[in-house]
């Protein structure tokens, strides 16, 4: 059996956001001198989340906001991703999309019709939106029923914030689908092979010298157990320790918190 690795064997460095970096408008204690270490190190750094509320250049600037030093071209986020895969399955589709400003206006500034209802759609695009209301889950039920497929930006049923968590796009795809009985067709967020491809691809690494970095067991690490990735779980997000511990395919470490890996 092969060694277990250092936190600082590997080449690249795959980070979730939400929960692992920061929660909220606040930057987790350690982790600015920790990415600060690596890019010393000359490692790969690339930022990643399931959250599809910003573009991936809000994301950038939200981190340098916080004093760390990122760049556009290393964020990528559900969004880009959902954008990306629509541009190259549905080139031209007419979306009915249950989400948020940023995302809408990603989709259109992409060459998308966004309609305002169901009967028009070609496509319904579901993702985290706080303002999901009754209409909503009526139009994207009615689109489903008549047969248009139904593309999800991420799996999340919750998402951290201060003081504890918020639904998220795995819940609106629950409701979608329990008065649809249609399923989603694709989720092109963590941990799906959609979003491994393009994150490995941007890379330009093999699996088994990237570590990826996050909060969630059902995403951050069943996308690294699925690639061959070594996985870090964080506690300052959803899971708790034993939850890690008695996961089927357990990450490679468990840790305090991100800060841990410049140590």
């Amino acid at each position: 059996m092969s060694a277990k690795p250092s936190l600082l064997d590997f080449s690249g460095y795959v980070f979730d956001l939400d929960g692992t970096l920061y929660l909220g408008p606040n930057l987790i204690e350690g982790v600015g001198p920790m990415l600060a270490r690596l890019r010393a190190l000359e490692k790969k750094i690339r930022f990643l989340s399931n959250n599809p509320l910003q573009t991936r250049f809000t994301y950038a600037a939200k981190l340098r906001s916080l004093g760390v030093e990122a760049h556009e071209a290393e964020v990528m986020n559900s969004s880009a991703v959902a954008t990306q895969y629509l541009l190259e399955r549905f080139p031209g589709a007419k979306l009915y999309v249950v989400g948020e400003a940023p995302l809408i206006g990603e989709l259109v500034e992409a060459g998308f019709q966004v309609v305002d209802g169901s009967a028009e759609c070609d496509l319904v695009l579901l993702s985290f939106d706080r303002d999901f209301h009754y209409v909503k889950l009526h139009q994207a039920m009615a689109a489903a029923r008549r047969g248009v497929p139904l593309i999800a930006t991420n799996p999340d049923v919750a998402c951290p914030v201060p003081g504890g968590v918020i639904p998220d796009c795995g819940a609106i795809i629950a409701a979608v689908e329990a008065c649809s009985g249609k399923k989603v067709e694709a989720i092109v967020g963590k941990p799906s092979e959609i979003m491994l491809r393009v994150i490995l691809r941007d890379l330009g690494l093999p699996p088994d010298r990237v570590l990826l970095v996050g909060d969630r067991l059902e995403t951050d690490m069943e996308m690294g157990r699925r690639a061959g990735m070594s996985s870090a779980l964080v506690l300052t997000g959803v899971t708790t320790e034993a939850e890690a511990r008695a996961w089927p395919h357990p990450p490679t470490f468990i840790l305090a918190s991100a800060s841990e890996i410049g140590n």
